[in-house]
């Protein structure tokens, strides 16, 4: 457990968008002593305070070890991909995430501090800003929402047989920062998008598509969220976003592109084909979601974590293009990149 020294703080998916900026923001930290960084590969980046160790949540792997001593568990890891196959991603996202939560249990540890998402609520487009309490069932039938939100019953039941461990949900909205462009392109664009694609005037036009409303983060705002919740003894969810939402027109700017007006279901077709064909990874339920999802009141994260991003919307979203259309990553699988030209 903690020490005069600071704290001990174990991190799971540690190499990814979300994980390399809770890493370098718990680096930072002077309150913390060390931190490990759980991956499936272990990266070449190296941040102060930080030893690695290589885990894999599809397999049966004794976490346990790994967990104790720790004054709390922050776990991130989770995969988008195979979309085409929700088996696997259930393996890795469920599955693993069990044995995240049986290992931080079984180690004593006092606190777990667990990524959900927006994606985990319920339909609520025209709800307004939705608070906590808004359900927690899942905007559609995306395996990303029905994997968040089937964590959310399990979590429930975490709880209440393990009344001594301060948990914690963190609910974001959409994350970016310029080191994960590269990453997300291959998430969501597929191999055949090109990254220079992302630049100003290179794409003509931005459909507006009634419904195209979203909320977005800065990654590293984000990660201070987590840091926050590491000292602070709060538990329960948290909203976080950077609250003014995005529409067709703020990306139509930031593309210097034209807005066209186009019928959802013209969209949604054009996407099942390209799923079909595979020459997408996003799946037309993912795009149904993003649709439906709730705006994020983040009152509760201002008030009990002093938590304010740093950062708007539209800079976490330039950024990411900015880094899709140059190639850039950081030196671990996930974020991998390629030579800016």
């Amino acid at each position: 457990m903690s020490s005069s020294a600071g704290k001990r703080v174990v991190v799971t998916g540690a190499t990814g968008n979300v994980g390399t900026s809770v890493v370098a923001a718990l680096a930072a930290d002077e309150d913390v002593a060390s931190v490990c960084g759980l991956a499936r590969r272990t990266p070449a980046w190296s941040p102060p305070k930080t030893e690695w160790a290589s885990v894999d949540l599809r397999e049966d792997t004794d976490l346990v070890k790994h967990f104790e001593g720790a004054d709390a568990v922050i776990h991130l890891a989770w995969a988008f991909q195979p979309t085409h196959d929700p088996s696997a991603t259930w393996r890795t996202n469920v599955l693993g995430s069990l044995r995240v939560f049986r290992g931080a249990a079984a180690a004593g540890v006092p606190a777990l501090v667990h990524a959900s998402s927006v994606g985990a609520y319920s339909p609520g487009r025209d709800a307004g800003a939705v608070t906590e309490e808004w359900p927690t069932h899942g905007a559609s039938e995306a395996a990303y929402c029905r994997e968040k939100a089937y964590l959310e019953r399990v979590l429930d039941t975490f709880e209440l047989r393990n009344p001594g461990m301060r948990v914690v949900r963190m609910r974001p909205a959409f994350l970016f920062k310029e080191e994960s462009g590269s990453e997300q392109r291959r998430i969501f664009g597929g191999r055949f998008l090109p990254g220079p694609l992302a630049g100003p005037r290179t794409i003509p036009v931005v459909p507006d598509i009634p419904g195209l409303r979203f909320q977005a983060l800065h990654t590293d705002d984000a990660a201070q969220a987590y840091r926050l919740a590491v000292h602070r003894e709060v538990s329960g969810a948290f909203n976080l976003a950077a609250e003014s939402p995005v529409d067709a027109r703020d990306l139509a700017a930031l593309l210097d592109a034209k807005v066209v007006r186009m019928p959802r279901q013209a969209a949604r077709a054009a996407l099942v084909t390209g799923y079909a064909l595979r020459l997408v990874p996003a799946s037309p339920q993912l795009f149904d979601a993003v649709l439906r999802l709730p705006l994020l009141d983040c009152t509760r994260a201002r008030d009990q974590l002093a938590w304010r991003p740093e950062r708007t919307a539209l800079d976490a979203l330039g950024e990411m293009l900015h880094g899709m259309r140059t190639g850039a990553g950081l030196d671990t699988a996930p974020l991998a990149g390629r030579k800016a030209s």
